[in-house]
Formats: structure tokens, C-alpha cells, sequence
């Protein structure tokens, strides 16, 4: 299965939930590979590693791939690193460098997938982003390997207006969607949160909510945990992202 994690935006926790989906594959005797075609911003803590905004704490320069590597322990990749925190044209642009194009990343994730049960490939940013500089998303690489595509929301408000134009854009490439993560659930919702997550579960299937902060947890207790944060792992879709959102609004 290939699968690629995208969110509705940037530092919703698309890199912890990967780690988290990893850890739960493998649980169920998947090889398991990650992939991250484009890593923009290593200079920082960005946010993202965590799905709280709150910064990995685990030193400078690492990227997203270096994190689900280790709370994982999983195989994982990168097509290319940028040091600047942007949009990867516009990073790419300022490094002086060429982003590989769309056809090299789709490479890779075959070269993976040759010798894994699951690729898991970790989306740049929201489901547009532009990953090369011929104007192709993430979107676009997720049709072209044929992959089903992971949705990870943010729980507060405004999540349900952008979870749902995710999807509809998903359902007019005809993206396969097995369902939706919270990529940080608070210890305590507000009911604006517990109301939300019962209307995202109303868009697709929701397949579980990564704890706030559960980048921070020692390795051990992470991959421990992982599994039991999700009530269903995603299988490789036969039908379209219409089946799983059904232009229904929110």
C-alpha cells in the first residue's frame, strides 16, 4: 500500500501521525517504509514534528524524516533537504538549487514500495503545495502512484471549512481517502473540539487522534501507544474519494 499523509495545512502534525501510522503497520507485521520528498526547514524547530506547535526539543537541523525515524523505527527517506522554512519553490529558489520533479519522487516511492509492505509518504505543507517547479502538488504525486491519501486535521476551530476543501479537492482528482487524524487532540477538549470531532467523523471516516505533544514521549512509550490511538489502519482504497467524503459539507 502506498499511502501518502497530507494535512490541511502546515504544523497540523503530519509527522508524528506518520510515525504513528508506521508504528501501528508494523505492529501488524507490515514492512513499513516513510518517505518525505521534500524537506523544507532543518535551521528550526518548526512545529510540525509535533502536531502542537510546541517545537521537538530535540536540537537544530534535524528534519521530519530524522523524527520518524527515530520515534518509529522505521526506514525512512528523504528526495531532498532545503534549509529554509518555506514553500519548497520558494526555499529551493533561495538555496539555488533544482527540486527534483514529480516523476523522480514517484521513482522513489517505487524503489520503496519493491522492498515494503507500505510506503508512507509525508506530504510538504497543506494537499497544494507545489513540490517541484513545474507546478506539481502533492496531490498530483498522490495520483500518480496511486495512492490513498490520509487526511490529518487540526481539532479546533476553523478545521471543519478546511478539512472539507481538502477533501473535495482530493475527490476531484479522484484521490481515495480511507479517512481523517486528529493530529493533536488535547488532554482536555473544549466542547468546540468535542464538536468538531464528532462533525469531521460526519466528512469521512475518522481513524483516530494523535495525543497532543506525543512526539515529546519516550521512544518506548510512543511506539507502545501508537497503535491504540487509532480504531482502524488504512488499507489500500479500489474506489474513489467520492465514496469516502460524498460531497457531503459540514
Amino acid at each position: 500500500m502506498i499511502l501518502v499523509v497530507t494535512g490541511t495545512d502546515t504544523g497540523v502534525g503530519k509527522t508524528v501521525v506518520t510515525a504513528a501510522l508506521a508504528v501501528a503497520l508494523a505492529a501488524a507485521g507490515r514492512r513499513v517504509a516513510v518517505l518525505k520528498p521534500v524537506q523544507a526547514g532543518t535551521e528550526d524547530d518548526l512545529g510540525d514534528d509535533l502536531g502542537d506547535g510546541l517545537g521537538d526539543g530535540l536540537g537544530d537541523g534535524l528534519g521530519d524524516a530524522d523524527v520518524v525515524r527515530r520515534l518509529a523505527g522505521v526506514r525512512a527517506a528523504e528526495g531532498i533537504r532545503l534549509p529554509d522554512p518555506m514553500a519548497p519553490v520558494a526555499a529551493a529558489a533561495r538555496a539555488g538549487v533544482r527540486l527534483p520533479g514529480l516523476a523522480e519522487h514517484c521513482a522513489h516511492v517505487e524503489r520503496l514500495a519493491a522492498d515494503h509492505d507500505d510506503v508512507l509518504v509525508e506530504g510538504t505543507g497543506g494537499l497544494l503545495v507545489e513540490l517541484d517547479g513545474s507546478g506539481g502538488t502533492v496531490a498530483d504525486l498522490a495520483g500518480l502512484t496511486g495512492a490513498s491519501t490520509v487526511v490529518v486535521c487540526r481539532s479546533g476551530l476553523g478545521t471543519l471549512n478546511h478539512t472539507a476543501l481538502t477533501l473535495e479537492a482530493l475527490e476531484r482528482r479522484g484521490v481515495a481517502v480511507p479517512g481523517l487524524v486528529v493530529g493533536a487532540w488535547p488532554r482536555s477538549p473544549s466542547e468546540v473540539e468535542r464538536d468538531n470531532r464528532a462533525r469531521l467523523a460526519r466528512l469521512a471516516p475518522l481513524l483516530g487522534a494523535v495525543p497532543a505533544g506525543a512526539g515529546q514521549l519516550p521512544v518506548a512509550e510512543f511506539r507502545r501507544a501508537a497503535p491504540g490511538w487509532f480504531t482502524g489502519l488504512p488499507q489500500a482504497a479500489s474506489t474513489s474519494a467520492r465514496s469516502s467524503f460524498g460531497g457531503r459539507g459540514p
